[in-house]
């Protein structure tokens, strides 16, 4: 498997900070071309792109957008066309995440999560299309173990990701033969910013894996690598990265 993307354009959504950074790192390392999107880390997107660029001319741009913000996807994309003519990749990494005990779902909670995880990649795919049926290009969703397996207090982020699962498979579907359509579903991989599990709770989470361990964000690039570049003849797919602890869930 040579892991090309030698002249390949793959716009990341959530790029600019922890997996999608990394996202971005490994995908630019195989020879693609990267779109960094971002909402509010103008900072880190930018010095991604320098960084980037210095390795590669113009192999990288950063573009800013508000996901929730339906009517500006098309944009988005249209954006990526103006800068590099063409578009090979979409990864749907960006996601909001945190706690929604039921008696504390409200409207605002629903837009957010929803929004984050299931209706900006329909609607990002939807602009998208056109582009990747050019090319005969490649979707690939970032959806959660609690896709399948609901994490206590969560209900609403394991419903999105859900969604988001069965969304890839139907994309598949919807785009075959000309774009293929997969996700991959991390386990534990990076922790939540902020204090949402103790020391405990993470400690618990690692031990009921298989390989007793956390993951890094290697990990999933690699699997996102892997879909775009060396997986042709697989579509409707997920690839749980996990350590094993779907098994014991």
């Amino acid at each position: 498997m040579s892991s090309s993307l030698q002249d390949k354009v793959v716009l990341v959504t959530g790029g600019a900070k922890r997996i999608g950074a990394e996202i971005v790192r490994t995908l630019h390392g195989a020879g693609a071309r990267v779109a960094i999107h971002y909402r509010s880390a103008a900072a880190e997107a930018q010095q991604s792109v320098a960084t980037l660029n210095q390795a590669r001319a113009d192999s990288a741009i950063a573009l800013r957008a508000d996901l929730l913000d339906t009517g500006s996807l098309p944009q988005l994309i249209a954006n990526v066309i103006a800068h590099f003519g063409q578009l090979d990749g979409l990864v749907n990494n960006a996601s909001s995440f945190f706690a929604t005990p039921l008696a504390a779902i409200g409207e605002s909670e629903w837009q957010d999560l929803i929004g984050s995880n299931l209706k900006a990649p329909l609607f990002l795919t939807q602009a998208a299309a056109p582009w990747l049926k050019a090319t005969r290009g490649a979707v690939v969703n970032i959806t959660d173990v609690h896709a399948e397996r609901p994490l206590k207090n969560y209900p609403l982020y394991c419903a999105a990701k859900a969604g988001l699962s069965g969304l890839t498979r139907a994309l598949a579907l919807e785009l075959a033969p000309e774009v293929r359509v997969n996700a991959v579903a991390p386990g534990a991989i990076q922790w939540p910013e902020g204090d949402e599990f103790s020391a405990a709770a993470r400690a618990a989470i690692i031990e009921h894996s298989l390989l007793k361990r956390c993951g890094e964000a290697t990990d999933i690039a690699r699997a996102v690598l892997f879909l775009l570049a060396d997986a042709p003849y697989v579509t409707g797919q997920t690839i749980v990265v996990d350590g094993g602890r779907q098994i014991r869930l």
